[in-house]
């Protein structure tokens, strides 16, 4: 369903993602990770179309989409949650994830951009979006705005935004990052839950190696920009190169 060929990036004189090709099928989990700078974001930039290639392409179910805007791979069904939490900070919980669900159906060629009679006309939707927050556990705080949220529902909430999509690809950059012990089981339960659904590709960048143990299918390694290990988690955890490359950093990287 998705496949980077050779993807590259420099800036200036320094390769950041240096001819990356790896190939995600649906119904698998790949965790991708490698020591600070290894090129891990920039990776997933690459593939959502935050940063452009320097050499390389990147297709989505066969089609090569390199060219297009993150908006235009978005509708194509890519969905990407970032590292800092991306939200509408003066909306209430509810109306980020109903803005979510609008965007995909526009997407799709189905409503318009008017947000209020839009809304009108779509019930369906408002209900689709409480649906969606009771599965992240926020249903209780739908009419708080955004803004007013801890750290760790915010993280939630992004994670809402992107069930709300209903991408085919699902892009996860650090989602337990800043949370508490106690917030942390949701997010990893939302993840399993995606996974089980075996139609959707899934991608994860984390540091924390208990969490790509339990949920990865698959492991992929960066180093310097470069691939230097991909495939099934035991084999690469024990390989001598991630031992060196990764796992010899993992005391010096944050948590």
């Amino acid at each position: 369903m998705l496949e980077t060929k050779d993807l590259t990036i420099r800036f200036g004189g320094h390769v950041a993602v240096d001819h990356v090709s790896c190939r995600f099928e649906p119904g698998t989990l790949t965790s991708i990770v490698g020591p600070n700078g290894a090129g891990k974001t920039t990776y997933f930039n690459l593939i959502s179309g935050q940063l452009p290639a320097s050499e390389g392409r990147v297709l989505l179910g066969g089609q090569d989409i390199t060219s297009l805007p993150a908006a235009q791979r978005t509708h194509r069904g890519l969905g990407r949650a970032f590292q800092l939490t991306q939200l509408f900070p003066n909306l209430t919980v509810h109306e980020n994830v109903r803005l979510a669900i609008q965007a995909r159906e526009a997407g799709r060629g189905r409503g318009g951009l008017d947000f209020f009679r839009v809304w009108l006309d779509h019930t369906d939707w408002i209900a689709e979006a409480t649906q969606v927050l009771a599965q992240v556990r926020l249903a209780d705080k739908a009419q708080q705005p955004a803004a007013s949220l801890p750290h760790g529902d915010q993280r939630k909430l992004e994670v809402a935004l992107l069930i709300a999509l209903d991408p085919k690809v699902f892009m996860f950059d650090e989602p337990t990052a800043g949370m508490s012990v106690d917030e942390v089981p949701v997010v990893l339960d939302l993840i399993r839950g995606l996974k089980a659904r075996k139609d959707v590709v899934i991608l994860l960048v984390e540091h924390k190696m208990d969490v790509v143990r339990e949920l990865s299918d698959r492991i992929v390694v960066l180093h310097n920009g470069q691939l230097v290990a991909d495939g099934e988690p035991s084999a690469v955890i024990a390989s001598p190169v991630v031992q060196q490359a990764y796992l010899g950093m993992a005391a010096e990287e944050p948590a």
